[in-house]
């Protein structure tokens, strides 16, 4: 395997600007990547927007999508690179995939560690809470070790799995699966993560072939259930599911602790839209381009968020 060996200031910084970014009220989106060609226009439309942002791949987009591998996709990443507006994040391993399969986590992570990649997260969700603090704990401490941060998973944020959800609407109100707030504190004490994937209303992206080109439920977000966990816990905390989050919930969430917000569905739908009508990819990396700087400069309104992290 290559190692990139990526500078280790570089690599500490990332888990810096997070907490700038939380004490400033300032979102980091992160952009993922289901297929390599997209890596160049969305690092083009961050260092245009003047933004700040992460580019991150999960395992379900190497294994369900067309990213290859975690190597491949640092050394896309490699071409673009530029510390004081990207950074590369390894998102969603986890311990048991959407399609009940163990995960061999450990190795994944270190591998990825090896590669160069600034920070990652560890899905343990479908464990129970001593299971998952345990395993938590354990790829925090090799990030650590590396100087790198780590991003956890508390609570059921749905979506991935195969079949229909259940009605939106009846899932908020009964808050089923929200990340509970006495948990997420013993969480966080226990495994000393440095960033958490909470459940407050937010719903993952559709993956199933049958269903990945459907419009994402409008979600809503419990924001005083937000506010209580991120006093509890005190650190970053993250929006999985940020695609179709309704704006005004999504403004308020920032100022209530939410830093860094996964966008998936929006880019994807996008680039697939346009290839799958033109056949060519430099108009759907384009169309993917617009819908980027879209999402930085309208949705979350952070352009020029670089002068305010650094």
């Amino acid at each position: 395997m290559t190692e990139h060996n990526l500078p280790n200031d570089a690599q500490m910084k990332t888990k810096t600007i997070m907490e700038t970014a939380c004490r400033n009220g300032v979102a980091i989106p992160a952009f993922n990547i289901p297929y390599l060609p997209m890596v160049e226009p969305i690092a083009r439309a961050i260092v245009d927007s003047n933004s700040f942002a992460l580019i991150e791949v999960a395992r379900l987009e190497w294994e369900k999508f067309e990213s290859e591998s975690p190597k491949a996709v640092i050394d896309e990443y490699l071409k673009f690179r530029n510390p004081k507006h990207i950074r590369i994040h390894l998102d969603h391993v986890p311990a048991i995939d959407e399609d009940g399969k163990v995960v061999d986590y450990i190795q994944i992570i270190q591998d990825a560690i090896a590669l160069g990649y600034e920070s990652v997260m560890f899905d343990g969700s479908r464990l129970n809470l001593d299971e998952n603090i345990s395993a938590t704990k354990k790829v925090a401490e090799l990030a650590h070790e590396a100087g790198i941060a780590c991003e956890a998973e508390l609570g059921a944020v749905l979506g991935h799995e195969e079949g229909p959800l259940p009605p939106y609407d009846a899932f908020f109100k009964s808050g089923k699966g929200f990340t509970d707030i006495k948990e997420a504190q013993r969480f966080v004490k226990e495994t000393a993560c440095d960033w958490l994937s909470v459940a407050i209303g937010n719903i993952h992206g559709n993956i199933a072939k049958a269903t990945r080109d459907e419009k994402k439920v409008e979600a809503r977000l419990n924001l005083k259930h937000l506010e209580k966990l991120h006093q509890a816990t005190n650190i970053p905390l993250v929006l999985h599911g940020g695609s179709g989050v309704q704006k005004n919930y999504v403004t308020q969430a920032i100022k209530k602790g939410i830093t860094k917000i996964n966008i998936g569905t929006e880019i994807r739908q996008a680039y697939e839209v346009a290839l799958r009508e033109t056949g060519e990819l430099e108009l759907a990396k384009k169309a993917l381009y617009d819908r980027t700087l879209w999402v930085i400069e309208d949705y979350f309104a952070i352009k020029n968020s670089h002068d305010l992290l650094f």
